[in-house]
């Protein structure tokens, strides 16, 4: 009991730590490293190559320095199957879910919030990188979508388009199927299970678990999107794709079983 107790607090300071690590990062990032980005010979491509790189190692860094701290634990299946992913989908559970796959894909691209675009903390590493900015404007998005991949971007999106509520199912949103079925990409799924749950929209950063979170991230099989290609419209095809993929998730979240 008191050892439990002891660890609650050590796991209490690490987490006070880990968002003081991250908040220092949003500061000294734009300050010292996204200029030396821009100073660096090529052209914008070879930019964004860079910062995406900047930005997977910081991240790899930062979920290493967590579980050190005894935060956090995890495990990742089927890693190898993100090499050459071009749409990565995942579920939603946990804030942290984004910094997870960003370690895991050196040439991750991801959608961000306009908001996020325009903090003075973010906006630097996240144009730098070249992260599709999402101001409500759906087929811009595709267009950067296409654009992304073409540039060899694996593209990072939660379908559901907000964290998931503990124990509901997941709401899935028609974009992600609408970039899968226009831009032609084959869709990677990704499974984020966290007991105890974290970091849920209605938790506070300072609301430690009793327990030691463990994240369980399975990386599954590809999921061809030739199937869905428009027969009749793309919208239509988007919608069935929705469908099914709604279905999946579930199942792999045992909310079929």
């Amino acid at each position: 009991m008191v050892f439990n107790r002891l660890f609650h607090a050590w796991r209490w300071l690490g987490t006070a730590f880990s968002f003081l690590v991250f908040g220092l990062g949003g500061i000294l990032l734009p300050v010292f490293v996204v200029p030396a980005l821009y100073v660096l010979p090529g052209d914008r491509l070879v930019r964004e190559r860079r910062a995406q790189k900047v930005i997977h190692h910081s991240f790899r860094f930062y979920i290493g320095m967590m579980k050190f701290l005894g935060v956090l634990n995890y495990d990742v299946i089927g890693l190898e199957k993100l090499k050459d992913a071009k749409l990565i989908l995942a579920n939603h559970p946990s804030l942290i879910d984004v910094i997870f796959l960003i370690s895991m894909v050196p040439n991750a691209n991801c959608v961000v919030k306009g908001k996020l675009a325009r903090s003075l903390f973010t906006k630097g590493p996240i144009r730098a990188a070249g992260y599709i900015i999402n101001d409500d404007q759906a087929l811009d998005v595709i267009d950067a979508a296409k654009e992304a991949f073409d540039k060899g971007h694996a593209l990072i999106v939660f379908p559901e388009g907000t964290r998931t509520t503990p124990g509901q199912l997941p709401v899935l949103k028609r974009g992600a199927a609408n970039v899968a079925v226009r831009a032609e990409a084959d869709i990677t799924p990704v499974i984020i299970e966290c007991n105890p749950t974290t970091l849920t929209k209605s938790d506070r950063w300072y609301q430690v678990p009793s327990k030691q979170v463990r994240f369980r991230i399975e990386v599954k099989d590809c999921i061809g999107v030739e199937n869905y290609l428009p027969d009749t419209t793309p919208s239509k095809s988007a919608r069935r794709l929705t469908r099914d993929l709604s279905n999946y998730f579930n199942k792999e979240l045992g909310f079929n079983e």
